[in-house]
């Protein structure tokens, strides 16, 4: 993005101010949360996240103390692309095993030393009413709002909870419904991707009474397969299980969800899903979250990312003209539909800049073994597209190594 590095973001109020945002009537000072996840485990870590910028955070699932919970290690598994950076990851980790007197005490000390930030506490429980309302009236009092863990996809699904519940939109509702006769904070309920259809699961939570949605939890998978021992991954003493993948390759999955999610309920959502930069943010935003949470990012580079995460969001926000943050929010949901909607008659084709060109044929590969044999070329030369020949596929452009090399152009009418 141009200009970013020219704007004295830190030092201006205008942006910090711009980056404030609205959500079931808290005010977060900018749009970044913790999601429920390793790095928000105890209290005291969730305050050094505070003291690094973040606006608020949702707390790791707490349950009730009769709920035993083991974990067993290891119990995280990476995907990397081929430059070995981490572009997935899995993760066979439960909910919390610590008291939740232990829990509380550290959320009203939360509460007093960071009055401005937004705390949210992640539960879960079987599926029992009186569990639930337990766990509601003893929370509610030390934190702004409830998310209701309906989605993980690992290992307490077994016992009827996570994504057993997120999976079934009556249960969804009966919970949601059970959770909202006593409470008096605003109740999220966090979906899971692992459905055919996700608006039946949130149209049931919003319409038992849930004041917003977060979506997603992670995808379940199978990370991988040791090829050595045949293990698989994440092995735990030679034997795994289905994981939450979680990280950059989920973001497609997340932000079709929230778009879904936003065109069916008209109400407030929170994105979550492989948010590692302002502009995955932004991107979340576009199609109608109102605030995002972050995870995996920071469990790879720290809580200092937010910095950068505010300064980049700021910048954009500047550039483009928009007053605040929320003006963002739900810009490019009326431009996603049915794909019968989509224009039969906006045409393109693609053209190659021999100026850039650097004559590694890749294109010519991919179009002839992968598309429509539009383009030739011989070793050493600039390929060539045949107009004629060309369909509008725009593969040419995204194996070209060479940004802004191959880009098209409307076909006359």
């Amino acid at each position: 993005m141009k200009g970013v590095a020219a704007l004295d973001i830190k030092a201006s109020e205008t942006s910090e101010n711009s980056l404030a945002v609205e959500f079931c009537g808290l005010r977060l000072k900018n749009p970044f949360l913790l999601a429920s996840a390793p790095p928000t485990t105890t209290g005291e870590m969730i305050a050094r996240a505070f003291d690094q910028g973040w606006a608020g955070a949702v707390t790791k699932s707490l349950k009730l103390d009769s709920l035993a919970i083991e974990d067993v290690t290891p119990r995280l598994a990476v995907l990397r692309d081929n430059r070995n950076r981490i572009v997935a990851m899995g993760n066979i980790e439960l909910i919390t095993r610590r008291p939740l007197a232990v829990w509380i005490e550290e959320l009203k000390t939360l509460k007093k030393s960071y009055p401005d930030r937004i705390l949210i506490a992640s539960m879960m429980a079987l599926s029992v009413k009186e569990d639930w309302q337990e766990l509601t009236v003893r929370l509610q009092d030390h934190v702004d709002a409830l998310e209701l863990n309906f989605s993980c996809p690992h290992g307490m699904p077994e016992h009827g909870m996570g994504m057993a519940v997120g999976q079934d939109p009556s249960i969804t509702g009966m919970i949601t419904a059970w959770v909202k006769e006593v409470a008096r904070v605003p109740v999220i309920v966090k979906l899971t991707p692992n459905v055919a259809d996700i608006v039946p699961v949130a149209r049931a939570a919003r319409d038992a009474g849930a004041d917003a949605l977060t979506a997603v939890n992670t995808v379940a998978s199978l990370v991988g397969v040791d090829l050595e021992t045949l293990d698989p991954l994440p092995a735990v003493a030679g034997r795994g299980t289905w994981a939450g993948l979680s990280g950059p390759a989920i973001k497609p999955v997340g932000l079709r969800c929230v778009a879904q999610v936003a065109q069916a309920t008209g109400g407030p959502v929170l994105g979550v899903g492989g948010i590692s930069s302002w502009r995955d943010a932004a991107e979340y935003m576009a199609v109608g979250a109102r605030a995002v949470q972050v995870g995996t990012a920071v469990m790879l580079k720290g809580y200092g990312i937010v910095g950068a995460l505010g300064e980049g969001l700021a910048g954009y926000l500047a550039e483009k003209g928009f007053a605040s943050a929320g003006d963002l929010v739900g810009r490019a949901l009326p431009r996603l539909g049915a794909h019968d909607d989509l224009s039969r008659t906006s045409r393109v084709v693609f053209r190659i800049d021999p100026e850039t060109c650097n004559r590694c044929q890749a294109c010519v590969t991919a179009c002839r073994d992968g598309a429509y044999q539009a383009i030739s070329g011989e070793k050493g030369a600039v390929p060539v597209i045949a107009a004629d020949r060309c369909d509008g596929c725009s593969l040419c452009s995204h194996v070209c190594p060479v940004p802004g090399c191959i880009t098209p152009r409307p076909v006359s009418a």
